[in-house]
């Protein structure tokens, strides 16, 4: 069974171990060798409104995703240790 990326980004994303809703998916990270899906990217949360800019993106890797639902995505592993990209483009841990 497919799935589109349309569909994707109408998906909330939840950890499994603390029920913790991380959001929805705004981007999926592409193996440009072989077209692979190798994360998802959860956009950070608005700062005041988004005035202040919004908190750093999340990054799950592909093989950390244990369900695909109808309207929800569930993860196996805490997302706190995910890396984030910072606003300035580099990677954080």
């Amino acid at each position: 069974m497919g799935c589109r990326m349309d569909e994707l980004r109408n998906k909330q994303v939840v950890c499994v171990k603390n029920g913790c809703v991380l959001g929805y998916i705004s981007d999926v990270i592409v193996n440009s060798a072989d077209g692979r899906l190798e994360s998802i990217v959860i956009f950070g949360k608005p700062r005041l409104f988004g005035l202040l800019g919004r908190e750093e993106d999340i990054i799950i890797p592909w093989d950390d995703i244990q369900v695909i639902g109808q309207e929800t995505i569930l993860i196996t592993t805490d997302p706190t240790p995910f890396i984030r990209i910072s606003k300035s483009g580099r990677f954080t841990f």
